[in-house]
């Protein structure tokens, strides 16, 4: 019997190389557990399936109306704009969750740091709590007046998991721009340990059977592979 595929969300997370003066970027790659259920110890981009919580009406009240218009508009091949809301919602939560890295702004519209040693403290402590289930996502982005940095998510392409297999997703994937002044912090549970990498470096390890990819993320990083800046796969 053929498994209906559940929606999901995949963010590419880029940053400038720092090694390098020239043009050049890394993007972060995350190795998922080998207790997983779906491709364990697999380095991926965060990710994962969308909630339902993700797709409720007033989940906009936590979106600016031209960025959340703009981003529902690039959402293809969904039944309704609450099925793109939640596709929106849930890369941004995703990444979140399993990076530790939030896509947000604070009140007064200025992107989230950490250059404050106790937000990030708070930030990791919610991040606990969601991981646990002792908190929901809206109640995070409520009490701090967070707004979803929709604009910051530019989509990228659009996978579907084979029929044959036992666990399907019909993913879409984002790309952003790291947010300035954040670290990534794999959670330890749905993923392990991550990396800052190169697509060329990343498809070598790959070849070279040093670095476990599922078809996907291969073509992504083959497609990457062929930009020189951020800019430029941003503009694409």
């Amino acid at each position: 019997m053929t498994v209906t595929p559940q929606d999901a969300s995949t963010v590419i997370l880029l940053r400038d190389n720092p090694d390098k003066p020239a043009p050049g970027f890394e993007v972060l790659m995350v190795r998922r557990s080998s207790k997983s259920s779906f491709v364990p110890s697999a380095y991926v981009f965060p990710g994962g399936r969308v909630e339902r919580d993700d797709s409720l009406p007033q989940m906009e009240r936590y979106c600016r109306p031209e960025d959340l218009n703009r981003a529902i508009s690039q959402v293809e091949n969904t039944p309704s704009a609450n099925a793109a809301l939640g596709i929106l919602v849930a890369a941004i939560r995703e990444t979140f969750e399993e990076a530790g890295l939030l896509l947000v702004y604070q009140d007064g519209g200025r992107p989230l740091s950490f250059s404050e040693e106790e937000m990030e403290l708070r930030l990791r402590q919610y991040r606990d709590a969601l991981n646990k289930g002792e908190v929901n996502f809206s109640q995070i982005l409520e009490k701090e007046k967070f707004t979803l940095a929709l604009n910051r998510l530019c989509y990228f392409s659009h996978w579907i998991t084979p029929e044959l297999s036992p666990m399907r997703y019909d993913a879409r994937f984002f790309v952003a721009a790291v947010p300035s002044g954040q670290k990534a912090l794999p959670d330890g549970e749905e993923v392990t340990s991550h990396v800052w990498i190169t697509p060329a470096q990343a498809l070598e390890k790959y070849r070279g059977r040093r670095f476990y990819m599922v078809a996907p993320t291969v073509v992504t990083l083959e497609e990457l592979s062929a930009f020189k800046t951020i800019q430029e796969v941003i503009d694409s």
